[in-house]
């Protein structure tokens, strides 16, 4: 059995003048969530394509679940950006037929289309029209075709756009139950906070070129640690305290300074030093940098 879920090595595709993927190394282990980032126009969906086999390389190789592009497509769920269901068909009718498609007997189709649809709250709309559904619940139904035939191999593209908080948490954890049943998926997104708190491994695509990937506290330590400080005071002072790298003070309309430090430096000393000089922090803030500021930092770097 292939350890790893795909395996991209050298890909690259263009379309006439524009390489939209740029010799592309990835190496997806299974039963994983990874976060597939980059800024719009970073080749994020061309790259999901490929690996659908809708798009062919024009350099190097693509396997998915150890076996060329389109022998495994079978074994493969995919929830497009675009999103689209036949608008006259019932909601369990809807799934079924996906799941039909992929192979799935119809009798057991719809007996999963109407689980899946209980499974997530929508038991009583599963003989409603799509176009009866609100937007948010037609997604829901999208999404929920795209896993009827339980696929070994997720590739959900913008899957939280559109779903209000409540339906976003309930995504979240039916994505950890998929790969707690050792289901590899693979989602794209601008919001980072999903990212965040989902993902085993990261990817940061510009401009079609890999910028990093690794685990989330890989990512945070791209950046220096900083410790956010609130203060009637002036705090130029910290500059002189052991492990300090730089002190920035507030920004025009701001009420924090900034204080950056060196790799291994113990935070704690910025408390000792502003008590040793009469100041009271009415605001101090001492945590890794989010994965919002490591990804606009990456995507600067790169345009750099």
């Amino acid at each position: 059995m292939a350890e790893w879920a795909v395996e991209l090595k050298g890909v690259s595709k263009r379309f006439g003048d524009f390489t939209a993927v740029d010799g592309l190394d990835l190496a997806l282990p299974k039963g994983g969530i990874l976060g597939f980032l980059g800024p719009n126009g970073a080749g994020k969906t061309t790259t999901l394509r490929l690996l659908l086999g809708l798009y062919a390389p024009d350099a190097g190789e693509v396997r998915v679940l150890g076996g060329a592009v389109g022998t495994t497509r079978p074994r493969i769920g995919y929830l497009p950006e675009e999103r689209g269901l036949y608008r006259r068909a019932r909601a369990d009718e809807a799934i079924a037929y996906i799941a039909a498609l992929k192979g799935v007997p119809r009798r057991e189709a719809l007996r999963r289309a109407r689980a899946l649809l209980e499974r997530f709250g929508l038991g009583a709309f599963a003989r409603v029209r799509v176009e009866g559904l609100s937007k948010g619940m037609a997604q829901k139904v999208q999404l929920l075709a795209a896993v009827a035939h339980d696929p070994d191999f997720v590739i959900l593209d913008e899957p939280f756009a559109g779903l209000d908080p409540v339906n976003q948490n309930d995504l979240q954890e039916f994505l950890v139950e998929l790969a707690h049943e050792g289901k590899t998926i693979l989602f794209s997104t601008h919001t980072m906070e999903h990212a965040e708190r989902l993902c085993d491994r990261l990817v940061i695509l510009v401009k079609g070129k890999k910028r990093f990937e690794g685990s989330l506290e890989e990512a945070q330590r791209l950046l220096p640690r900083r410790a956010q400080i609130g203060a009637d005071a002036d705090l130029s002072f910290l500059a002189a305290v052991a492990g300090v790298a730089q002190v920035t003070p507030p920004h025009p309309g701001a009420s924090r300074w900034i204080v950056e430090l060196k790799e291994g430096a113990d935070g704690r000393a910025l408390l000792k030093a502003c008590f040793e000089h009469g100041v009271a922090p009415d605001y101090f803030d001492l945590n890794p940098p989010s994965l919002h500021e490591v990804f606009v930092a990456v995507v600067e770097r790169a345009a750099a």
